[in-house]
């Protein structure tokens, strides 16, 4: 997940967890992106397309959780905007 999200893996540093929000479209991804670092995150890794085929980004929070934007082509939403997922 360091890899991924173009941070050093640090024993000190890097929890090897981050908090994902999954969005229905590579703008959304943008927005929420932009919005958290206009309230105060720090950009770590600007939102681009990814090796898993989607397209995603990270911030790190005030207290430094990453957490990553990402949309993900091969997710189905439901009527509600929820993740579906398969049976």
């Amino acid at each position: 997940m360091a890899e991924d999200a173009q941070v050093e893996d640090q024993p000190s540093g890097f929890a090897a967890i981050s908090l994902a929000r999954n969005a229905s479209s590579k703008p959304e991804v943008d927005q929420c992106f932009n919005a958290a670092v206009a309230a105060g995150a720090t950009a770590i890794k600007s939102p681009q397309k990814v090796f898993w085929g989607g397209y995603s980004g990270y911030i790190a929070d005030p207290d430094g959780h990453l957490w990553e934007f990402a949309f993900n082509p091969y997710f189905v939403f439901d009527e509600q905007g929820n993740l579906a997922l398969p049976d």
